[in-house]
């Protein structure tokens, strides 16, 4: 993988950084780019890639039109994660072994378990852009590992509209011209 670019931006989750290569977005991460605050010049992709997650954050923005980097994911994992980037909308959720199903991938001669997808889900280097928040267990939320863990799931689940709000909830400003 190439060096990143890196760019940052405030949340009411915290802050969000995404990492740019040559291919396209390779990393997103709750928090500061590793290295400290990020270096990407107006209009460059990386700073195009956090403008997309500011405009989410908001509601603006359902869809993603980033180019991804698959080269950093191994074989499972990138065939799963990318069902759920192609399968699973704005506004759905599907659980881990329903995701694990679809997958139809084996693991010993058995369809991958639930655990394994939620694993892979953990293993995320795209989270938000790579919509890992929309995997849910069967008996209700599941965890996150990213930022707050699964209250940060939660709001990116409410601000979707797949969840009720709750009653401090609050979504993003729109990001400034």
């Amino acid at each position: 993988m190439s060096t990143l670019e890196w760019a940052s931006i405030s949340t009411p989750v915290g802050p969000v950084s995404v990492g740019y290569a040559d291919a396209g977005v390779a990393q997103a991460r709750f928090g500061q780019p590793p290295g400290g605050p990020p270096a990407a010049a107006e209009g460059s992709p990386a700073a195009a890639a956090a403008r997309q997650l500011a405009e989410y954050f908001c509601g603006q923005r359902k869809e993603f039109d980033l180019p991804l980097d698959w080269s950093g994911f191994g074989p499972a994992q990138r065939q799963v994660l990318r069902l759920l980037y192609d399968d699973v909308r704005y506004g759905q959720t599907v659980t881990y072994g329903t995701l694990a199903a679809r997958a139809g991938l084996e693991v010993a001669g058995d369809v991958i378990p639930a655990r394994a997808v939620g694993q892979i889900m953990g293993s995320n280097p795209i989270p938000v852009i790579v919509p890992c928040h929309r995997v849910v267990a069967s008996d209700g939320l599941g965890g996150f590992s990213g930022g707050a863990g699964p209250e940060v799931k939660r709001w990116l689940l409410i601000l979707e509209g797949s969840l009720p709000p709750t009653l401090d909830w609050t979504p993003a400003q729109p990001p400034r011209n």
